[in-house]
Formats: structure tokens, C-alpha cells, sequence
């Protein structure tokens, strides 16, 4: 049953499969023009990190007014409340919410990295050295980022979106093409 609904949904998105390809191309431009004007693109993501917390926050004060009478009132309140502020502040200056971003993913891949090329040394699973190499990157791209702080505020989430960007859309193409390349239900049928 499992693989009669697997091979319909294949041959519905084989008739759409240009509709995918076109999703990825778009989204590769979109990238590559991201990383093209990365500073343009970082004060982007900066204001749409910033609604997120706007909303977040806003969603997690109303909530704690919901809950007035449980004990974590006050826990839900701050956090919402805080979530707002740094919404708020992100939103009115968006060149400081960039650069403090910076830091936070500065620190995160620094901290990530560390933990994580600690833990597949001393566990040394089968294949261990991929684990070594992807954490060491990773502990470098945080350190680079606190090296060039405050200038890499200026590009790094621009240039992160645009990557991201690229690779999804470079994924969808491919994507694509296989279900593109697929026989369709009806023609293995057929075949059988």
C-alpha cells in the first residue's frame, strides 16, 4: 500500500516537474544575487529576523496573559516581552541587529564546532574523521567571523542566505530531473 501511494505521488509530480525546475532556478538566481549584494541582502535578513521576534514575542506575551494562573507566568512574560524589545530594536537599527546576529552565529559555529569535535574524538564512531573535518570547518568559519567582526556583520547573513539559497535551488533542479526521469505508473504497467 506504502509503495502504491509512493508511485502515485511520483506520478503526480512527474507532470509538474517543470514547475520544479523552475522553483530552483528562481531560487538560484534569488541566491546568487543575495551573495552578489550581500550587504543588501544581510540589513534583509536582519528586518525579517526582526519580525520574527516581533511576533514570537508578541505571540508568547499574549500567551503568558493566557496562563495568568500558572507558575511560569512570569518566565513566559519575560521572554516575550524580551522577544519584542529585541525585535523592536533589531527593526529600528538594522546595521547593529546585523552585526549582533554576527555574534550570536559567531559564537554558535564556535561553540557547535568545539562540542562537536570533542565528542566524534573521543567516541571515534566509524567514519569519524567526516564528523572531525565538518566540525573543524565549522569551528573555523566561527572563529573567522569573530576575527572580522564588525566588517563580517556586514556580509556574513547576506552571503548565508544566498548560499542557502543556491544549494535549495540546485536541490530542487535536481530533484527535478529525477522525478522527470522516472517511468510513470501507467508505463511500468505496462512494462509488467
Amino acid at each position: 500500500m506504502h509503495t502504491t501511494t509512493l508511485a502515485l505521488d511520483i506520478e503526480k509530480l512527474h507532470h509538474r516537474w517543470g514547475w520544479l525546475l523552475t522553483l530552483g532556478v528562481v531560487m538560484m538566481l534569488l541566491g546568487t544575487m543575495a551573495v552578489l549584494v550581500s550587504p543588501a541582502a544581510t540589513i534583509a535578513g536582519s528586518l525579517i529576523l526582526s519580525w520574527l521576534l516581533i511576533f514570537s514575542g508578541g505571540a508568547e506575551t499574549v500567551y503568558a496573559f493566557r496562563i495568568h494562573k500558572w507558575g511560569g507566568l512570569t518566565l513566559h512574560l519575560m521572554g516575550g516581552l524580551f522577544g519584542l524589545l529585541t525585535g523592536l530594536l533589531t527593526l529600528t537599527h538594522p546595521v547593529a541587529g546585523a552585526l549582533a546576529w554576527t555574534l550570536l552565529f559567531a559564537s554558535l559555529l564556535t561553540i557547535v564546532g568545539i562540542f562537536r569535535l570533542v565528542v566524534a574524538i573521543s567516541l571515534r564512531f566509524p567514519n569519524w574523521g567526516w564528523s572531525v573535518l565538518d566540525s573543524t570547518i565549522t569551528v573555523v568559519l566561527g572563529a573567522l567571523l569573530w576575527a572580522e567582526w564588525p566588517w563580517s556583520g556586514v556580509w556574513f547573513l547576506g552571503v548565508a542566505l544566498g548560499v542557502s539559497l543556491i544549494l535549495r535551488g540546485w536541490s530542487y533542479i535536481m530533484f527535478a530531473i529525477a522525478i522527470r526521469q522516472l517511468p510513470v505508473v501507467g508505463e511500468l504497467r505496462r512494462a509488467a
